[in-house]
């Protein structure tokens, strides 16, 4: 059995998803390429958890979480969602499921809309699945408003009335009002300031352990995501690269590219010193990813070795040393 099938715990559970964009060209438009977003990913999410989901900017990361909401549809693969394949439902059952899988977009300023007050965007998602109405809804968005520490006076406010991290806020409680199992949080902190994130990310916290959420944490922040996160999954160039328990991931990380990224984070201790891994070149185009091992053409551990196998053969996401990592030789 491998680590992602499906369990009677699992609440969310990825196979072999993959969403590759249509590169147009000539003068008929015709189809020339693709973008590899994400490349035949998998992985399973229990209820109550919180999973990361970290690499660098291109690899995929808010693609998946948009492509497992439906908001973007897949080339293949299978999203199950307590036992309903997301993909197989349509609109009816698909509209009715939204309701427990909600998302909170990275940037809090393009995701609100200017032109509706706080309670019309917070009270939208249960105006329109006909949840409350009249007195009731303002009620509601109210008692949402003060969940995620702001007041109730706020809700004949626009948003440019407020600052990032309260404008967060109102999109926290959007995708709180229709109380959902799941949550996709795409980088919810990276545009505010750093004084800011740390009680965005404990608001997360009470929230989930309140409404019993599950989170799938898309982020760049690796201290962020070690402190919230009970597994973490590592994404280079479309695939998964890596997958453990927070805490097992941090101390023995096996692939290079996981030691890489853990390499790059501050040390609070100036007198401190760590040795940083640099990885050679650029990442590579996802329209043109190389052949066997994706992260070959950067990876310190192939300049050493020069295996063959890592040009000839790409590596399968296997539990080998502990937990599973997507290397020939880790």
């Amino acid at each position: 059995m491998t680590y992602y099938d499906i369990m009677a715990d699992d609440l969310l559970v990825v196979k072999n998803l993959k969403k590759y964009f249509p590169i147009k060209g000539g003068i008929f438009s015709k189809t020339i390429g693709y973008v590899y977003a994400v490349d035949d990913i998998s992985f399973n999410m229990t209820r109550g958890e919180t999973l990361g989901l970290v690499g660098e900017s291109g690899c995929g990361k808010s693609t998946t979480g948009r492509v497992i909401l439906r908001l973007l549809e897949p080339t293949a693969g299978e999203v199950w969602f307590e036992g309903k394949n997301v993909f197989e439902l349509g609109k009816k059952e698909m509209r009715a499921l939204r309701r427990d899988m909600q998302i909170i977009f990275q940037d809090p300023y393009a995701s609100l809309n200017p032109r509706m007050t706080v309670e019309k965007i917070v009270g939208e998602p249960l105006k329109i699945h006909k949840v409350a109405k009249g007195s009731e809804l303002k009620d509601r968005v109210a008692s949402l408003l003060q969940k995620v520490g702001l007041r109730p006076e706020h809700l004949k406010r626009y948003p440019h009335e407020f600052s990032g991290g309260q404008r967060q806020r109102i999109g926290i409680a959007r995708a709180l009002a229709l109380n959902p199992k799941l949550i996709i949080a795409d980088e919810p902190v990276s545009a505010l300031d750093v004084s800011i994130q740390a009680q965005v990310i404990n608001l997360l916290q009470d929230l989930q352990e309140e409404f019993h959420l599950t989170y799938l944490l898309i982020a760049h922040d690796l201290r962020m995501v070690e402190y919230i996160s009970d597994r973490v999954a590592v994404m280079y160039l479309g695939k998964i690269v890596e997958i453990a328990k927070s805490e097992e991931l941090y101390k023995n990380p096996l692939h290079p590219y996981t030691q890489a990224l853990l390499s790059a984070i501050p040390m609070p201790d100036p007198k401190k010193k760590k040795e940083r891994i640099i990885l050679s070149g650029d990442v590579p185009s996802p329209i043109h990813p190389p052949a066997g091992c994706h992260f070959h053409t950067r990876c310190p551990l192939y300049a050493q070795l020069k295996a063959p196998e890592c040009v000839e053969i790409e590596p399968k996401l296997e539990n080998k040393n502990g937990h599973p990592s997507a290397c020939h030789f880790r």
